[in-house]
């Protein structure tokens, strides 16, 4: 079943930068690709001993894409492929969706994010999912079974949908920057005052740059330029 694992895969990410590059995180903008793709086609070659495991690999695959690294709207995306592959799978009973237990504060807190957004379509099909018993809560991600040692082939990321690194600027703001002036203002005055005291200026007292505020704003913004130019190129290639 491994063998096709990687096709699955394609198709998954196929859909999903399709519906990356509509800038939505609308249900509707989704089924109405999904619908375009025949997405739910997806079990119509699985014969009937391979339907079981065929559900599982494709669950399994569309799941990491509702997990971090990727961007909200990726992981949105993967909420949506899942409640879609779920509802369209042809094992009966239905093959369950594995949510490992160190994954569930992210699904809660992207829960709430999509609350706290009023992206409520996003939360309904969540919910709709729980309501469903569709997951199926384990301690492990993947199964755990004695066998054979074996190189473990690991699938790249795909870098278009990974979330962007914002931490930098959200902690280096205009209030943070005004604040450290403020306070390195304050020290180079107390270490006048000391240094006044005494023969000569004590070198021991030069615990900051000179132009800390300055370099540090100039070193956000160098990184902000930099991810915007990686962004356009990006597009540019497409």
């Amino acid at each position: 079943m491994d063998y096709c694992r990687k096709q699955v895969k394609s198709d998954c990410e196929e859909l999903l930068s399709r519906f990356q590059q509509t800038e939505s995180v609308r249900f509707e903008v989704f089924s109405k690709i999904w619908r375009e793709m025949n997405f739910s086609h997806i079990f119509y070659g699985a014969v009937k001993r391979e339907k079981r495991a065929f559900s599982r690999l494709v669950l399994d695959s569309a799941y990491s894409f509702f997990l971090p690294p990727f961007s909200f709207q990726i992981r949105v995306g993967g909420l949506y492929l899942l409640y879609g592959l779920y509802q369209c799978q042809t094992a009966s009973p239905p093959e369950q969706i594995r949510l490992a237990l160190k994954d569930w504060d992210d699904v809660k807190k992207f829960e709430k994010d999509a609350l706290d957004a009023q992206h409520y379509d996003t939360v309904y099909i969540f919910r709709k999912l729980m309501s469903l018993k569709a997951f199926h809560f384990t301690a492990m991600p993947t199964l755990l079974a004695y066998q054979k040692k074996r190189k473990v082939e690991r699938s790249a990321l795909c870098e278009e949908f990974v979330e962007r690194a914002s931490r930098p600027q959200e902690l280096i703001n205009i209030e943070l920057l005004e604040e450290l002036s403020n306070i390195h203002g304050l020290y180079e005055k107390l270490k006048t005052s000391v240094s006044s005291m005494s023969e000569q200026a004590d070198s021991s007292l030069n615990l900051t740059h000179k132009d800390l505020v300055p370099q540090l704003r100039s070193t956000v913004v160098h990184f902000y330029n930099w991810q915007q130019r990686k962004v356009e190129a990006a597009r540019a290639d497409r």
